[in-house]
């Protein structure tokens, strides 16, 4: 054993310390030495050499003996194989750089994929995890909705397929401070008492919060810390525990840290701060028991929500809405992130993969044309002994050495990719406060090298096949003259056809989707998104939260209207795409009767006079709101929609309304009459894609319901102003911080996040796969002039002109791009329905997609013939005639 050890340990070493000179001095001693003793006995000088044999041969059995043959012939193939890219620069930048773009690709996305369609929880047992979500009818939009306290206790004590069961309540944004520092904002998430046991956790230091955390009602004082925000602000200090902290000015207590990894439930969501409660409504999030499936669980648990809305019937003598619930896996987190964005990533994939396809085609293709230059010195390694499996060693190692760089260049590429699609997906309303984590683990590194694997065997399958077919004697009597088979010719043009099908499917698809993404920013809204800046204040977390605004924001808002370059200026709750004006009352209408269950529910916005002028909503009838109207009698705006339910064909501006309050009182009281003084044109409400909502407006500053969204409409770039704002609001409230300035164009813009998404990667893609076909095409061209010099010298000398060489030349450009666009035809037609089923409202039937793509293919295609066209016109005849 020890000897097979120190013999295997002696070849190992003789592996990477060559000892060459050594042996080949050794070898020649002793073949002069029995030279010598033949010789003494008559022999003559032939036959002492065809006794010994060559040198050659003896030192290769040698070096068989002392080193491993196969790892020492890969490491000379290696090297063989860096001196020849050496030799091509510009060949080897474009073979790695092309590869790096398409392994990078498909290593983000996937990176991306991973960590909101595929990544587990950390916390035990995930797959036992379920949410609940919740929808009017089946198939419709579903809803992470809210369950009343005594529902979620009748649900926890009447079931018998979940073994835990707790929730928690989002409250996002809260203001996080340490003793006498400066307030930091941070994620805040109130959880119940038995949350953390539920999920399993284990704390990084100190103790997770239990039910004896949790007072009768309300909020506990004990407190739990994330991992990262541990480290981030107290560098891991085991002190923190029993720290006072305040957050939102509540004074808590910090017990323990969450263990590393662990956010919330929330795909991608970095919760910071987790707070017990006990309060009057929770989301939930139950275990199922072990051996019940998800089925079981979801049909007991829509039988109890049928009784719990029964028992609602009863007391309040009318008949409730259905709800259709679903129970949902939670292991992954929580679905509403997924379902957004899931579809848009599922066909992300399939186009990063067809992009690094379209890759790996492109170097098969580069490499067997330089396989084809490469045939004399082919023909002349078989001639001198070599196999032909070690010729397609070296191939496929030449291959694997362009794989490995880059794979690391891609996953370089991919880092910084990551990156870009976060923050284009953080731009969306689902993902409003939650930063995704995108980061490499053994997972995603074991894919990135699968994929270079796989792409080293796709592109350096044909130049190894390639090289099996070396025959010494046609090989050397064709050189200079292209003598490959038909097959060979053929292939290697069908690759380039395939790249073009490729290309023109991945530019088709980009103009689709940015006409999809077009057509979506120009719906038509109601209102005008451009050259709006929102500017949101936090009276919550200043000194003023308990004093009347109304006044200060009136003084603020006639300052904001004054600063130079901006038009009107207005205050409300929200935009009409946030959809904080949700309808939850009802109307009478005077002179208009319905059935309770018929009844309106339209949405209700408090905003102040010159709202309709800032957000561009016209006026169908009537006025707007005036400051006259505060002290006199109450009055109302509706939208058309209201105006055609309650008023049809009729001009409802005079007519009463009133809103009757169900099921807690507005604010502002109840059952009053207001007079309607104007009708608004309506509106898009939460989704874009959605019909207008019936809608009222309240003169803000007329019912003292104050709300603290400033909206400026300007002359030119919002963001021009946003400094000023800034600073009149210092001057008029000192203690008052501005919570979020953005602009109304950019909450459009996160309303179409996927679309964005798809739309902005596939144009790079798109001009990614359009280069990679110019790579291919310049490629096989240059080749191909410069094995078929000697045919184009003797044209020439027979008397072809420039013109004719390059029609001839530009003859296989245009029977490449026939080729490739009849492919690519079939695949955008094969292609429309899956777009279609995975992107909502796309509309790909028409033709004039493909046609631009091949457009931008064909000019592509003509500009990689330039120079090889060039090269082929300026050929010398009598240089040719000497090319053998």
């Amino acid at each position: 054993m020890k000897q097979s050890l120190r013999e295997w340990g002696m070849q190992l070493w003789g592996t990477f310390k060559s000892r060459d000179a050594e042996n080949e001095e050794e070898l020649r001693f002793h073949l002069d030495m029995a030279e010598q003793d033949a010789l003494r006995q008559g022999d003559s000088h032939p036959v002492v050499h065809l006794r010994q044999g060559g040198l050659t041969q003896a030192l290769e059995s040698v070096r068989g003996q002392q080193a491993f043959p196969w790892l020492s012939d890969f490491f000379r193939d290696t090297r063989h194989g860096v001196r020849l890219l050496a030799r091509s620069p510009l060949f080897a930048a474009a073979a790695i750089g092309s590869l790096a773009l398409g392994i990078g690709a498909n290593t983000a996305i996937y990176s991306l994929f991973y960590t909101i369609m595929l990544r587990q929880l950390p916390v035990a047992n995930p797959e036992q995890l379920v949410e609940f979500l919740f929808s009017g009818d089946p198939g419709q939009v579903r809803d992470d909705g809210y369950w009343e306290w005594d529902r979620y206790e009748y649900i926890r004590d009447h079931n018998h397929v979940l073994s835990a069961l707790t929730g928690m309540s989002f409250d996002n944004l809260a203001s996080l401070r340490v003793g006498g520092s400066d307030p930091q904002t941070v994620i805040q998430e109130s959880v119940l008492g038995n949350y953390f046991e539920v999920l399993g956790l284990k704390p990084a230091i100190g103790r997770l919060t239990t039910v004896y955390d949790v007072p009768a009602s309300g909020e506990a004082e004990a407190a739990v810390v994330s991992w990262s925000w541990w480290n981030n602000r107290f560098h891991r200090d085991p002190s923190i525990l029993g720290k006072r902290i305040f957050v939102n000015d509540a004074p808590k207590t910090i017990v323990g840290v969450a263990p590393r990894g662990y956010f919330g439930p929330r795909v991608g969501s970095r919760t910071d701060v987790w707070i017990p409660y006990q309060k009057d409504t929770v989301r939930l999030l139950a275990r199922i028991k072990p051996g019940v499936t998800l089925q079981q669980a979801q049909a007991e648990m829509r039988v109890l929500l049928d009784s719990l809305l029964e028992q609602s019937a009863a007391r309040a003598h009318k008949k409730v809405k259905p709800i259709h619930l679903d129970l949902e896996p939670a292991g992954a987190g929580f679905a509403r992130v997924r379902e957004q964005y899931g579809k848009a990533l599922m066909l992300l994939m399939v186009v990063v993969g067809l992009l690094l396809l379209l890759a790996c085609i492109n170097m098969a293709s580069l490499l067997l044309a330089r396989a084809a230059g490469r045939q004399r010195e082919l023909a002349v390694r078989v001639g001198l002994g070599a196999g032909r499996s070690r010729l397609v060693r070296q191939m496929l190692t030449e291959a694997v050495m362009l794989s490995a760089a880059g794979t690391l260049m891609g996953m370089l590429l991919a880092y910084a990719g990551t990156g870009i699609l976060v923050r284009i997906m953080a731009s969306g309303r689902a993902f409003e406060h939650i930063d995704v984590e995108v980061h490499p683990d053994f997972q995603l590194l074991a894919v990135t090298a699968a994929i270079g694997v796989v792409a080293a065997l796709l592109f350096g399958l044909a130049p190894a096949m390639y090289a099996l077919r070396a025959t010494p004697a046609y090989s050397l009597r064709q050189s200079g003259r292209g003598g490959d088979t038909w097959f060979w010719r053929v292939f290697g043009k069908g690759l380039v056809a395939a790249q073009v099908a490729l290309s023109i499917f991945l530019v088709t698809g980009t103009a689709v989707f940015l006409a999809h993404l077009s057509t979506l920013r120009n719906f038509e809204l109601g209102f005008r998104s451009d050259h709006v800046l929102l500017m949101t204040l936090d009276p919550d977390h200043s000194g003023y939260k308990s004093v009347p605004l109304a006044a200060p924001y009136q003084r603020l808002l006639e300052r904001l209207q004054s600063i130079p370059g901006v038009r009107s200026a207005s205050i409300t709750a929200c935009t009409p795409l946030q959809g904080c004006g949700t309808g939850v009352r009802f109307l009478n209408a005077e002179g208009f009767g319905e059935q309770p269950e018929q009844r309106l529910r339209p949405a209700i916005y408090f905003v102040t006079p010159r709202y309709f002028e800032t957000l561009g909503i016209p006026l169908l009838a009537g006025r707007d709101f005036s400051p006259r109207d505060v002290g006199h009698s109450r009055v109302v705006i509706i939208s058309n929609a209201v105006a055609r339910h309650y008023f049809p064909g009729q001009n409802p501006v005079g007519r009463n309304i009133t809103v009757v309050h169900d099921p807690r009182p507005l604010p502002f009281g109840d059952d009053q009459p207001y007079e309607i003084i104007g009708v608004a044109g309506d509106v898009k409400p939460f989704e874009l894609r959605d019909a207008p909502f019936p809608t009222m407006y309240f003169d803000m500053f007329q019912v003292n319901h104050v709300f603290d969204q400033f909206q400026l409409r300007t002359s030119a770039d919002p963001a021009a102003i946003a400094d000023t704002a800034r600073r009149l609001v210092r001057e008029s409230l000192p203690e008052m911080p501005v919570k979020r300035l953005t602009t109304l164009a950019a909450q459009v813009d996160s309303n179409i996040v996927p679309e964005r998404l798809i739309a902005t990667l596939s144009e790079f893609f798109g001009g990614l796969g359009a280069v990679l076909a110019g790579i291919g095409i310049y490629g096989l061209l240059a080749f191909s002039v410069a094995r078929r010099t000697n045919e184009i010298g003797v044209r020439m000398a027979l008397g072809a002109t420039a013109g004719d060489v390059s029609r001839l030349v530009l003859r296989d450009t245009m029977g490449l791009l026939c080729a490739g666009l009849v492919a690519g035809s079939f695949l955008v037609v094969w292609g429309r329905p899956l777009a279609a089923s995975l992107i909502r409202d796309l509309k790909p039937e028409s033709a004039g997609p493909l046609a631009l793509a091949a457009a931008a293919i064909a000019a592509v295609a003509l500009l990689a013939s330039y120079v090889p066209v060039r090269r082929a016109t300026r050929v010398d005849p009598m240089s040719a005639l000497r090319h053998e």
